[in-house]
């Protein structure tokens, strides 16, 4: 049985735990249902793979690559399009189990308020922007890295649905609490915070990049202290709007999640870590519940945003 403690509400959703688990790593939610002892009630919500208007084959290879502490990956948006998943994926998913997030991607804004509008006619309970992919050419990383530009998307695919719209914020710019601010003013109702880092990895015997696409996305624990951080910037931010974050990057165990929730988060991503322990999760909620019951905490929300300096 789940620690009561655990339970609460995000943008009007009830999630279960505060775990979540990231867009790109649980393919579209079925994926780890094949582990024996997984299971959805273990998570707050699942964030489905990164979808796009039309079908993409994604990159070319090598697409991933572990490093020291971490692991670049360059998928692509790899994706069978906006209608084929509503149409044909998501009614075999148990929405009684868990929450599920849409990852809305794009090469324009069009695009992303094309296929923002799609899901708002499907049985999701909430739309994530993705405007920081770093592993694509076009459109996400470029948006992301612009408060302008964050803005405009938001804007645009506010307009389309009703649906709570949990913004991805990149890294990889120069002031993430000024994107976060202008995400709020355009109808942002919640942040992802952080994407991963733009990274390469050389092969040094042909002296070529071992990523087919030269650069993509760092995750894994390398990233954790970087994370931390930017999670704390945007809850500056957000305090003031009561605005929840999904912090993540590099979360491996229970006291690397407390960490972001004492930062500002309110509900915790893992993705890395699910490739060597599938059943992060379960070991993260007893973690987050054994914590707060040592430390005499109510609730999980009196953890959250408790720095002191």
């Amino acid at each position: 049985m789940l620690h009561p403690k655990l339970a609460s509400f995000f943008c009007g959703m009830r999630f279960q735990t505060p775990v979540v688990l990231l867009s790109g790593c649980v393919g579209f939610g079925q994926e780890y249902t094949r582990v024996e002892g997984f299971s959805h009630r273990d998570v707050g919500a699942v964030c489905l793979k990164g979808t796009t208007l039309n079908a993409r084959p994604g990159n070319p290879t090598h697409r991933v690559y572990e490093t020291p502490s971490g692991m670049l990956n360059a998928i692509g948006l790899q994706n069978p399009g906006a209608e084929h998943v509503v149409n044909n994926i998501l009614p075999a998913l148990d929405f009684a189990e868990t929450r599920f997030i849409a990852n809305v991607s794009g090469s324009t804004i069009e695009e992303y308020t094309e296929v923002t509008r799609i899901f708002d006619q499907s049985p999701v309970d909430a739309i994530e922007i993705n405007i920081s992919c770093p592993n694509v050419k076009e459109g996400g990383v470029t948006f992301g890295n612009d408060p302008e530009m964050s803005a405009r998307v938001v804007a645009a695919c506010r307009s389309v649905t009703k649906k709570p719209i949990i913004t991805k914020l990149s890294p990889n710019q120069t002031n993430i609490a000024e994107s976060a601010q202008r995400c709020i003013d355009a109808g942002s109702d919640a942040f992802s915070v952080i994407n991963t880092l733009m990274g390469m990895a050389i092969d040094t015997r042909s002296r070529t990049p071992v990523i087919g696409n030269v650069q993509g996305g760092l995750s894994g624990p390398a990233i954790k202290p970087i994370a931390l951080l930017k999670t704390h910037q945007v809850y500056q931010v957000c305090k003031a709007h009561n605005i929840p974050i999904i912090g993540q990057g590099g979360i491996t165990n229970a006291n690397d999640a407390i960490e972001f929730i004492i930062a500002g988060a309110s509900a915790i991503g893992i993705g890395t870590g699910l490739f060597y322990d599938p059943l992060l999760s379960q070991k993260i909620n007893q973690g987050i519940a054994d914590y707060l019951d040592d430390n005499n905490f109510n609730h999980l929300s009196e953890l959250v945003g408790s720095l002191e300096y």
